[in-house]
């Protein structure tokens, strides 16, 4: 399997996403994310979907991907949890997407809930406020943000919860973004009838 985010070692590292002049496609965004991951494509998990608002990625039910006691491996779970956190990232920032440098995660949290078994669904989400600054950011500029991701297991029971926080950097040069215009002056108010 081959990578695409090394086919092009000039363009910034998630330009694989986007795709120039055409509105943000996030079946596009979907079908990337499960190629440029090549440790998540070996695992087998999956991104099966991706909006603006969140991306939901799937662990399979298999033997493979289980502990000792028959239980989801938390390495498996850490890896749903952290491939949803980055493509809700993506997904989020869709329209600067391509000149994103690079999303690291900083550090991150986990709380295991119970076992789980089964397939497992880890639901990803990022930070609105800091989704804005990255929307805003200059040439260069570095926004951290924090983003989370929930586990449920086929039955729908909550197995685990995964808080990251990321650190993203625009590339050198990323297309400013446009200047806000400032709100037009209110026009002075009438007298008031008498």
């Amino acid at each position: 399997m081959t990578n695409p985010s090394v086919l092009s070692p000039a363009a910034p590292g998630f330009a694989v996403f986007a795709q120039p002049g055409a509105a943000v496609d996030f079946e596009h965004i979907r079908r990337m994310a499960n190629t440029v991951v090549p440790f998540g494509a070996f695992v087998g998990v999956e991104v099966t979907e991706v909006d603006a608002d969140h991306a939901v990625v799937e662990i399979p039910d298999r033997p493979e991907l289980t502990n000792q006691f028959g239980t989801v491996h938390a390495g498996a779970q850490f890896l749903a949890a952290d491939i949803a956190g980055a493509c809700a990232f993506v997904a989020a920032t869709a329209a600067r997407i391509a000149d994103v440098e690079w999303l690291v995660v900083r550090d991150s949290w986990s709380s295991f809930r119970r076992p789980a078994r089964g397939l497992v669904r880890a639901v990803g989400t990022v930070d609105e406020r800091a989704v804005r600054q990255v929307l805003a950011a200059g040439p260069g500029e570095r926004v951290d943000l924090d983003g989370k991701a929930v586990l449920h297991d086929a039955a729908g029971a909550l197995v685990a919860t995964f808080r990251f926080a990321y650190v993203a950097e625009l590339a050198a040069s990323a297309t400013p973004a446009a200047p806000a215009v400032p709100a037009a002056p209110a026009a002075p108010a009438a007298p008031a009838a008498r």
